[in-house]
């Protein structure tokens, strides 16, 4: 895909990150909160860890937030959200979100196995990557107001938007992807150098 393309259509997918109109409380306060942290010290800080350890996922959980912010923006001419260690934001907001609002994120990605091994009889991690486009393509339909698919919805809503924000205020994100000199929102990039916060 090249690379205005690419822009456009993750435009696009940040313009329709969070439908207000008909998303649950608890997606627009994570998105609110991830637009939030993306732009903190600590976040950065937590990010850029060189012994990072995620505080509220577990490894399958993390795993899995892997895999599915991957799909949203993958690997073309520039990183995708893997390198740009999206997973470690989301956890880092997670960590900082209200807890009725975290169990929502937990309860959907728990949501998305079951869904998965439902239709594949496989967790999402282990389904082709077409199966897991699939289901995607199927979460991200305006139009799909089925009753079964009612959490997984909201949940890809959440998962899209903290994966917009948290890839774009990525050093990634902004210096390869948006061509900026690295001073559009941080001044560096480089790991949190206070005491407290090493290791």
């Amino acid at each position: 895909m090249a690379l205005s393309n690419r822009r456009t259509a993750l435009r696009t997918l940040a313009a329709g990150a969070v439908g207000a109109a008909t998303s649950s409380i608890w997606v627009e306060s994570l998105s609110a909160l991830a637009r939030q942290q993306a732009h903190t010290h600590a976040a950065q800080a937590a990010i850029a860890a060189p012994k990072w350890a995620p505080r509220v996922l577990n490894a399958k959980q993390n795993e899995a937030v892997i895999a599915l912010t991957e799909l949203l923006i993958p690997e073309t001419d520039t990183p995708g959200a893997k390198a740009a260690r999206v997973n470690r934001f989301i956890d880092a907001v997670l960590h900082a979100a209200a807890p009725t609002d975290r169990d929502a994120f937990l309860r959907g990605l728990a949501w998305m196995d079951e869904r998965s091994r439902t239709l594949f009889k496989k967790d999402f991690v282990g389904a082709s990557a077409a199966d897991r486009t699939a289901l995607l393509t199927t979460l991200s339909s305006d139009t799909n107001d089925a009753a079964e698919d009612r959490v997984g919805v909201q949940f890809f809503r959440a998962v899209k938007s903290m994966t917009i924000d948290g890839y774009y205020t990525s050093e990634i994100g902004l210096r390869q992807e948006l061509g900026d000199s690295g001073q559009l929102f941080l001044a560096q990039f480089a790991g949190c150098d206070h005491p407290e916060h090493q290791g």
